[in-house]
């Protein structure tokens, strides 16, 4: 038996390398939950909790899962045998419902510091994986259209990225799919053009836009209508030839089960932070694989934590016909891994090495602290 001794949260909140607009905000700045899990044999698992813009794309936010992991989730586990993980996550669930970001975040700590002690990489825990290097999607999300062909050609120069996805829906339907097609002839046949709705248009938004994004020659589409709207979502699958990927959709393994079902989406955007960890992530992929949906490996803008937590699981997966878009580190201003995740020749690249394969800059964590200090929960020693 390894005992969990010790939690300990921390809010980081770093700056981005420019304005990344959404449909529903303006980002300027990342604001993650590192989360430490101290083990009694002196192992450590790390784990991060992140989400897009505060609350304004989700129901969680860094302040929500930090209070969710050291209000809740921490009685839980805390003295609790480390490396019975499926024990621990049927714990969680029972006794927190929602907070999946949370959720994640603690598990991630747990596969990190179990397969420390293992000696093998999370990857190993769920297979091993099949390939090393996964395609990477860069997103353009400035609102500008000139800076947004200018940061494309840089990135290709750069052999960085060659697919990317434009974020939209801020704007009128037609002033949108203007600054798409715009992006998309100055670009040409070097990159795969995809867009990002964020739930922004209604139906009759959604089938003009469908329209004239398929006609500029956009590759796919991610969550026109709300996610709520499956039904909407499976009328748009069925009637253009342009692919439709269910992102906010997803919510783990029975919403899965419900776009599945009648096939309301061609491409699952798999983020294992959405789904409430790593094992409903890889849930959400098999219910993808079995039902011939296409798989892409998305993102909540994770640091670099949770970024090498979904490479490892990502890493596992035969086919990724989608790739990923697993950037979120690039687009912070500073960097917070000892040593940072590659990005080269058009990829990713899986960190070698224990566990996640990376570990936080303590200097980096010490600068990047909201408050400068962090939440400790331990287990007594007679526990």
């Amino acid at each position: 038996m390894t005992k969990i001794d010790r939690i300990e949260t921390t809010i980081l909140d770093i700056p981005t390398i420019r304005g990344h607009v959404l449909s529903m905000t303006t980002m300027m700045l990342q604001s993650i939950v590192l989360v430490r899990v101290k083990f009694a044999d002196g192992s450590v698992g790390y784990g991060e909790g992140t989400s897009i813009g505060g609350m304004s794309y989700g129901a969680e936010s860094p302040e929500s899962i930090k209070t969710a992991i050291d209000t809740y989730i921490t009685p839980l586990i805390l003295g609790r045998d480390g490396d019975q993980i499926n024990v621990l996550i049927d714990m969680i669930d029972r006794g927190v419902k929602g907070n999946p970001i949370a959720r994640c975040a603690v598990e991630t700590a747990l596969w990190d510091g179990l397969a420390k002690r293992l000696g093998v990489s999370i990857a190993k825990l769920f297979g091993g994986p099949v390939r090393t290097a996964m395609p990477v999607a860069w997103t353009l999300a400035s609102g500008n259209a000139e800076t947004d062909i200018s940061e494309a050609h840089e990135m290709i120069g750069a052999k960085r990225h060659n697919i990317f996805k434009l974020k939209i829906g801020k704007r009128p339907v037609r002033e949108d799919v203007a600054h798409v097609a715009a992006i998309c002839d100055a670009v040409g046949d070097q990159a795969s053009i995809r867009v990002d709705v964020n739930q922004a248009w209604s139906l009759a938004d959604a089938r003009w836009g469908l329209r004239g994004l398929q006609e500029i020659g956009v590759d796919l589409v991610e969550q026109p209508v709300g996610a709520g709207h499956i039904a909407q979502l499976r009328s748009l699958t069925d009637a253009y030839e342009i692919a439709v990927m269910a992102d906010e959709a997803l919510q783990g393994p029975v919403s899965a089960m419900k776009v599945a079902a009648n096939r309301s989406a061609d491409v699952f955007a798999v983020k294992i932070a959405q789904s409430g960890g790593l094992k409903r992530g890889n849930e959400v992929i098999a219910i993808g694989q079995a039902s011939g949906i296409g798989l892409y490996a998305g993102t909540m803008l994770e640091a670099g934590i949770g970024t090498a937590a979904a490479l490892q699981l990502f890493s596992t997966v035969p086919v990724l016909e989608w790739g990923t878009e697993l950037f979120g580190p690039l687009l912070l201003r500073h960097e917070i891994l000892a040593r940072p995740i590659e990005y080269r020749d058009f990829n990713v690249h899986l960190p070698d090495g224990l566990g996640l394969g990376a570990e936080p800059d303590p200097e980096a964590v010490t600068q990047f602290s909201r408050d400068r200090s962090s939440s400790v929960h331990a287990v007594s020693a007679q526990t």
